[in-house]
C-alpha cells in the first residue's frame, strides 16, 4: 500500500512539473509573439511592409529591382532601357484609407513615383494605372499628384485642388480628350500651399527625403519632409478610385537609380 502511494505521489509530481513547464513555454511563446508584433508596429501604428533584406511580399521585374544595403533599389542601366514604366508592387493587399511613410533618394536623371489605389494593366507586365505621388531627380515634379496612364496631372506642387468629372463622360474617348498639356482640365485650384519653387527648397537633392501620404476618403495629401506639397479632393465619381494596389516605379528614359527605405503603412 505504501509503495503504491509513493508511486502515485511521484506520478503526480511528474505531471505537475510537465504542466508547469508547459505553462512556462506557453508564456514564453506569447512573449515572443508580442515582442515580434511590437517590433513591426511603431508607436504611431505604422507597420513595416519592406524587411530591408529581401523582396518578400513584393512583385516586380528583378532586372530592375533589388535590395542593396538595406534599401529597395530601382535601377535602369544602358543595357536595360525600358519601353514602358515598370513597378514593383506590394502584395499585402489593396489599401483604401491609409497613411504611408517612406524615405527615398533619387539620382538627378531619375524619374519615379509611389502609386496607390491603382489597377494592374493586363497588357503591360508590372504596370499600374492610378494615383501617383510623383518623384524626380531634378525636383520639377516631386510632391505633385499625377495619375499614371489616366487623368495625368491632378495637382501641381503647391496646389490645393478639387477634381471634377469631364463633360460627357459616357462618350468614348472623353477621358483622353479632357487631358491637355499632360493635365486634367476639369479641376479647380481652390488654394495655394506655397510657390512651387519655394517648396522645392524643402526637398533635398540626391539625398534622403521622407514622404508621408495621407489618403482618406476622396482627399489625397502628399507631404515631403513634413511639408504639404499637394492636396487633392477628388469629386470625380466616374474616374476616381477608392482602393487599389500600392507600388513604386522606375520610369522610361535614361539610366537612373532610385532607392526606398523604411516603408511603413497604417491602414485607417
Amino acid at each position: 500500500m505504501k509503495a503504491y502511494n509513493i508511486k502515485k505521489v511521484v506520478g503526480l509530481l511528474f505531471l505537475s512539473l510537465v504542466v508547469l513547464q508547459s505553462c512556462k513555454e506557453s508564456k514564453k511563446e506569447e512573449k515572443v509573439t508580442e515582442e515580434t508584433k511590437s517590433s513591426s508596429t511603431d508607436q504611431e501604428g505604422f507597420v513595416s511592409i519592406f524587411d530591408g533584406k529581401t523582396l518578400d511580399g513584393w512583385e516586380g521585374d528583378s532586372n530592375y529591382w533589388s535590395v542593396k544595403n538595406g534599401n529597395l533599389v530601382g535601377e535602369v542601366t544602358p543595357e536595360t532601357l525600358l519601353d514602358n514604366n515598370t513597378f514593383i508592387v506590394w502584395q499585402g493587399g489593396q489599401p483604401s484609407d491609409f497613411e504611408l511613410k517612406l524615405e527615398f533618394k533619387i539620382a538627378e536623371a531619375g524619374n519615379s513615383g509611389i502609386n496607390y489605389r491603382s489597377d494592374k494593366i493586363d497588357t503591360i507586365p508590372h504596370a499600374l494605372r492610378g494615383y501617383q505621388a510623383d518623384i524626380d531627380g531634378k525636383i520639377r515634379y516631386t510632391g505633385q499628384n499625377y495619375e499614371e496612364k489616366k487623368r495625368a496631372t491632378l495637382a501641381y506642387r503647391g496646389e490645393k485642388v478639387i477634381i471634377n468629372t469631364q463633360d460627357n463622360p459616357d462618350e468614348e474617348g472623353s477621358l483622353r480628350a479632357n487631358v491637355q498639356r499632360n493635365c486634367w482640365q476639369s479641376r479647380e485650384v481652390v488654394d495655394s500651399l506655397g510657390e512651387s519653387d519655394s517648396l522645392k527648397t524643402k526637398i533635398k537633392f540626391e539625398d534622403w527625403n521622407e514622404v508621408h501620404l495621407v489618403i482618406k476618403g476622396n482627399r489625397l495629401q502628399h507631404y515631403v519632409n513634413g511639408v504639404l506639397m499637394s492636396d487633392v479632393t477628388d469629386e470625380d465619381e466616374v474616374n476616381r478610385k477608392s482602393s487599389g494596389h500600392l507600388g513604386v516605379q522606375v520610369h522610361v528614359g535614361p539610366p537612373m537609380k532610385v532607392e526606398y527605405r523604411n516603408i511603413r503603412l497604417k491602414e485607417l
